[in-house]
């Protein structure tokens, strides 16, 4: 196996590096293509770079006029960091979250959250258009940031320093995407790709049926919940109350083959994508302009991973489960944007309509041991499941000049996010292997459906949340040195959640229906024959709703003390009331009602001196609040399926605060070209870490709670350079190229502070004396979710004429905690390590003049694995192991 993999390798480097030479010589011969319609040449695009990216953010126009400056990241008044759609096309990723690991300072974990300098995404906020998103995700409050493809999107600005215009829940930065809005000329997309990794395209996997429409994304209405299931849900009955005759009513609606039967297939497909964008504006009156976007795409990608996961009550003596699985998830994306963008004169109205549908159907098959349960038996356990992930947004901004020094900032809007997770089904296969004279089926899986040798599941979940949001803000300019801001801001979410998971059982079953696969085994007749009934595992809240309502108030000024040093200063008053409800479904009396009621003056500072030749030197203190998430303060069960961990929440969570500050020196050489490097520090009190636990059967559950106090500080350091080629040779290929060259690095460093004396409080807590927080967390340990290191490189060559791209990127992440190891064992550390892109894109002209932009993808050339590990003594226990495979990926858009 290794040897194909090797020299499949071995091609795709190859092929990254011939094809610079060969692309641009395609280039060399075509004519100039710069056009409006999103094939520009490079040089157009570094214009868009170069002060006129569209950016919405809250409160006043982040750029400060007067001292001659077009760069965004030097004028701003706090450090920023602002992706412009070159940027974002440069890296050739398809979603936003991809697209920002390269940015210096950010890491992204598994599933699309943004670390920024080592703090995990509970401390990143992201707002689009300034304004806050709800998240379709149960355990998380953060929206993930690769459900946002990088057509619908403008710029992304990161801001690592707080300014009170911001919302306080900012511990490592700000995430603002801005979508596109009015169009310089009217313009049309049509664009394709298709796409293959080494582990998965063309290999074996394991997927399922489901319904007809599962190719588009949305199920054909098979997946609902059955209706006898749905009226049992609704009448707030225990299933233990529920006769056996009804309960098996209800089993009898479950789709049962559909879903359950497994099915392997020795050439998993490769991926494709397709998209539509276009966009037109009129003038209106002597002075205005109307303008429309609307953007489509649809993607369809496979991905199968062969994972070791593994667990143990005492790492130095080795692994006590051990199972190898193979997953396949077939991911299909729908978006559409539609924007419409009014100027008249000085004022600006943008209306935003984001729909974002992200489903993921999974199909699995594991086999291992597990010491906890039976010795020396085999467990084979089969999953499958349908996970849709929507997001719909709209929302209104303003901006308003009411007089030449009075000008206001409106916007407002609402936000749906919904996740449905329809029959999640497990079955867990028992071999014994023990002597055929003790154990006649000893030698073949078997599935009694009694939790002790064999088990069958089905699992509904559903979400959904609300989001209302609005906001003002309103600056005067005293003069052109001096500026008031004072903004209000409002956020309602509300969240509703709910989660019933159901086991089948039986008695007695004979031996020839212990050997049945999945959809006999739970087969009409079986149900009948046999007396299958139904268990409620879903815990004593199934459902819970969830709360946050913020007001919030804020001053700000910016002014030029003296030529050459401004300030940035404000507070911010914020008022925030957490609630998180368990329903009491089944009349017990019983209702679980956690709240967080806190109020906070939020001051921000920044300091910035312009020493000249473009050097100048920023000093920022500020600070700022991280509230627990909803699912984290709720103790309904959830299992993460990518991480195989099972989650319980703490309703004894509070919030930390945090204290920051940094200094930092910029060095800007040119339009294109700069040197920075910043030191940073934090102070957090009552930080919220993740914990593991493990029993004696390597159950793992992983919970949270509030360690004492920690600190992070570091520094990074950032350089950007052009050169140009053409004195390097005579030769027409060289005289409009230039070489790129982008780097940083992050040094970070965090630390867990736990003194003799302080207490935590774990979900397992009831009454009596707190436990000491020395139980749960280790003095001197890191933080989880940070990296010591982090590296990221871009070596590019490119026209300044026409579009011609060919960039080298390199990704390096040192080893990061996940989560506490259970019982104070070895932390759990994830090992990103390097990785290595090309991405050449090149603009033709095709017969009609008809622009066209290529694309090839070598994505993660050297192999790269994900390895999720605990250590000790030598011996290495993986909780998650598989190979992420080599990815190439070809695409063209055509435009109008």
């Amino acid at each position: 196996m290794s040897k194909p993999l090797s020299l499949a390798r071995l091609l795709l480097i190859s092929t990254a590096l011939v094809a610079p030479a060969a692309i641009a010589q395609t280039g060399d011969a075509a004519p100039d293509q710069s056009t409006a319609s999103g094939v520009p040449s490079v040089a157009e695009e570094a214009d868009a770079q170069s002060g006129n990216v569209d950016v919405s953010i809250p409160g006043a126009d982040i750029i400060v006029t007067g001292r001659g400056r077009t760069n965004i990241s030097q004028s701003a008044p706090q450090v920023v960091n602002v992706l412009s759609a070159t940027d974002i096309k440069r890296t050739g990723e398809g979603d936003i979250a991809g697209s920002l690991q390269r940015v210096t300072g950010l890491s992204v974990a598994s599933g699309g959250y943004v670390y920024v300098r080592g703090l995990g995404d509970r401390y990143s906020l992201a707002l689009l258009n300034g304004s806050p998103l709800p998240s379709p995700e149960p355990l998380k409050r953060v929206v993930p940031l690769d459900i946002f493809p990088t057509n619908v999107i403008a710029s992304t600005l990161v801001q690592k320093t707080y300014s009170a215009n911001f919302p306080g829940e900012f511990g490592g930065g700000v995430i603002n995407l801005t979508t596109k809005a009015i169009p310089v000329e009217s313009y049309l997309e049509i664009g394709g790709g298709v796409s293959g990794n080494s582990e998965t395209s063309g290999e074996l996997g394991y997927t399922y049926y489901g319904s007809k429409s599962d190719w588009t994304g949305f199920d054909d209405s098979s997946r609902d919940v059955p209706p006898l299931l749905k009226n049992a849900f609704g009448a707030g009955i225990p299933f233990a109350d529920i006769s056996r005759g009804d309960q098996q009513n209800i089993a009898m609606q479950f789709l049962n083959s559909n879903t359950s039967v497994l099915q392997r297939t020795n050439s998993v497909p490769f991926n494709f994508s397709a998209s539509l964008n276009g966009g037109t504006a009129v003038d209106v009156g002597s002075d205005g302009r109307l303008g429309i976007i609307a953007t489509a795409a649809y993607s369809n990608k496979w991905r199968t991973r062969e994972n070791l996961q593994q667990a143990s009550l005492d790492v130095a003596t080795g692994a006590g489960k051990s199972y190898n699985q193979v997953v396949t998830d077939n991911q299909i994306t729908v978006n559409a944007l539609v924007g419409v963008g009014l100027e008249l004169g000085d004022q600006k109205l943008r209306w935003t309509n984001l729909y974002i549908r992200d489903t993921l159907k999974r199909g699995a098959l594991a086999v291992g041991q597990n010491d906890g349960l039976i010795q020396g038996a085999d467990y084979l356990t089969q999953q499958t499941a349908w996970y849709e992930r929507q997001l719909i947004d709209t929302q209104l901004v303003g901006e308003f000049e009411l007089s030449d020094a009075l000008s206001l900032d409106a916007r407002g809007g609402y936000a749906n996010s919904q996740r449905e997770a329809p029959y999640e089904r497990e079955f867990v296969y028992v071999r014994s292997n023990r002597e055929l004279a003790i154990d006649p089926v000893g030698d073949r899986f078997v599935n009694l459906l009694n939790r002790q040798r064999g088990d069958a599941s089905v699992t509904f979940s559903a979400l959904n949340e609300d989001l209302w949001f609005a906001g003002a803000d309103l600056s005067y300019t005293f003069s052109p040195d001096f500026t008031f801001t004072a903004g209000y801001a409002f956020t309602d979410t509300k969240r509703r959640s709910s989660r019933y998971e159901l086991h089948f059982d039986a008695v007695n079953l004979p031996i020839p229906v212990q050997q049945l696969r999945p959809d006999y085994l739970l087969s009409d007749a079986t149900i009948q024959l046999f007396d299958l009934g139904l268990l409620d595992f879903s815990g004593n809240y199934p459902v819970y709703d969830a709360a946050l309502r913020v007001h919030a108030g804020y001053g700000q000024v910016q002014a030029e003390l003296f030529p050459g040093l401004s300030v940035n200063a404000g507070v911010r008053y914020e008022k925030g009331e957490q609630s998180v409800t368990g329903l009491d479904v089944y009349s017990t009396g019983i209702t679980e009602f956690n709240q967080i009621k806190q109020d906070y003056w939020l001051p921000a500072v920044t300091l910035t001196f312009d020493a000249g030749s473009g050097l100048q030197f920023r000093v920022n203190g500020s600070k700022t609040i991280a509230r627990p998430q909803f699912r984290e303060l709720i103790a309904q069960p959830f299992v993460d399926v990518d991480a195989n961990r099972f989650y319980r929440g703490n309703p004894f969570l509070q919030d930390s605060e945090l204290l920051n500050a940094e200094a930092r020196a910029e060095w800007y050489m040119g339009r294109d070209d700069r040197l920075t490097l910043a030191g940073f520090y934090k102070k957090i009190d009552n930080p919220i870490e993740t914990y593991t636990t493990i029993n004696d059967t390597y159950s793992v559950t992983t919970s949270f709670a509030n360690a004492p106090e920690a600190t992070l500080y570091g520094f990074e350091l950032e350089a950007q350079k052009y050169i140009p080629l053409d004195n390097l040779s005579a030769s027409p290929f060289f005289q409009s190229r230039r070489l790129v060259l982008i780097g940083n690095y992050t040094y970070t460093q965090s630390k867990l502070k736990v003194s003799d004396g302080d207490k935590t409080i774990p979900y397992t807590y009831t009454t009596g004396d707190l436990p000491a927080a020395s139980d749960y967390f280790i003095h001197g340990a890191p933080m989880t979710g940070q990296s010591d290191h982090l590296v990221n490189f871009q070596i590019g060559l490119e026209d300044t004429d026409k579009l011609s791209q060919q960039t080298l990127l390199v990704t390096y992440a040192s080893d990061r905690v996940t989560s506490r190891g259970p019982n104070l064992q070895p932390d759990i550390v994830e090992r990103p390590g390097l990785t290595l892109d090309f991405v050449a894109r090149q603009g033709v002209v095709m017969p009609g003049g008809i622009n066209a932009e290529f694309k090839l993808e070598a994505r993660n050339i050297t192999g790269r694995k994900y390895q999720e590990f605990q250590e000790a003594g030598g011996t290495r226990v993986y909780y998650n192991c598989y190979k992420l495979g080599t990815s190439v990926a070809g695409s063209v858009t055509v435009a109008f």
